[in-house]
């Protein structure tokens, strides 16, 4: 049995909201994870079942790992397909916000969506979620937005409604955005939806096989590269620091999604406790935070770069140089010293 954790007035907004409209569009937030990709196919499909005429824009292109999802072939990017985009967002009756908690973590398709003023449905499970939607579904203590789809779809009376389809998307959005079930998993009722998944179809070792075991020969050897030449890491404050600059990702001749995951790896190494990874990409430095115990990754994320996430997963941007952005990194860290464990 799943609690029921979604109050039963947001239950009948969201069911009314539907049932008014006939073309909805789904959004979610730049660089699009498994999570965000889970949760807007796992919706994009049931809405498929009701006959409506639904749409997933998202800002930025989303990893190739993920092309295999069923639907991914229909989702809409935004900066390569921005005049169609608006066009659909501009004739939509109903807009759902999915896997962010601000508009401006749609990066530039935020103006666009912003500009609509047809009702706005907010679902997802990150803390802080501004005021921008008509009905907001917040949820931080869950693992994933896609959990969340699924729990909000059941108590809509329609999880029959669940084809195999929008199982694989939701399972895949609640794998990925817990690492493969390694943190923010550890309560019971993830794993009895998982079991519903797994009874409408789902085989969840070809899920993780097509989504960890299918990357290119140049992503190993650049992961390789960043282990041998550009880890770092502080014993002191248990913590580790991967960098990678525009120059150095060309030479692996790098694609979206080939560093997925590379923040997660010192976290094995014996005394690190939190882990940082700076990419450059297009003038900015983008910056995953991931850490284990109590430390709280996204307290650091939010403090220095004006990010945000979970305890133990954040993320953020700088606009400063990748040395500067360093530079803060380092000379932070004595003021995160007394949230280390003993």
């Amino acid at each position: 049995m799943i609690s029921k954790i979604i109050p039963e007035e947001l239950i009948h907004k969201v069911q009314k909201h539907i049932s008014n409209a006939e073309r909805i569009v789904i959004v979610v937030h730049v660089g699009p994870d498994g999570d965000a990709m889970g949760s807007s196919l796992g919706l994009w499909h049931y809405l498929m079942t009701l006959n409506k005429e639904p749409v997933i824009i998202v800002p930025t292109a989303y990893p190739d790992f993920l092309s295999w999802m069923p639907g991914s072939e229909c989702v809409m990017v935004y900066e390569e397909n921005k005049e169609t985009s608006e066009e659909f967002l501009a004739g939509a009756d109903l807009i759902f916000a999915l896997d962010f908690n601000d508009p401006k973590r749609m990066g530039n398709l935020s103006d666009a969506v912003m500009a609509t003023t047809v009702p706005k449905i907010l679902v997802d499970h990150h803390l802080h979620p501004s005021d921008f939607a008509d009905v907001v579904i917040s949820l931080p203590e869950l693992s994933s937005t896609s959990e969340l789809i699924f729990r909000l779809i059941c108590r809509l009376g329609d999880f029959s409604k669940i084809n195999l389809a929008g199982a694989e998307c939701i399972y895949t959005g609640m794998m990925t955005d817990t690492g493969g079930f390694t943190y923010n998993s550890n309560k019971q009722e993830i794993y009895t939806i998982i079991s519903e998944l797994i009874k409408l179809g789902v085989d969840k070792d070809d899920i993780y096989r097509k989504v960890f075991n299918t990357y290119s020969a140049d992503r190993l050897r650049l992961m390789g590269f960043c282990l041998y030449k550009k880890m770092k890491i502080y014993p002191e404050y248990k913590a580790a620091l991967i960098t990678l600059t525009a120059k150095e990702l060309s030479m692996f001749n790098f694609k979206n999604g080939d560093s997925e995951g590379f923040v997660n790896i010192p976290l094995s190494i014996e005394g690190v406790d939190f882990s940082v990874f700076m990419r450059e990409d297009n003038e900015r430095i983008k910056l995953s935070f991931r850490s284990q115990g109590t430390f709280p990754a996204n307290k650091v994320a939010t403090d220095l770069f004006n990010g945000g996430g979970h305890l133990n997963a954040a993320g953020a941007e700088s606009s400063a140089s990748m040395s500067d952005t360093v530079a803060k990194f380092e000379d932070a860290l004595e003021n995160y010293k007394d949230f280390l464990e003993k």
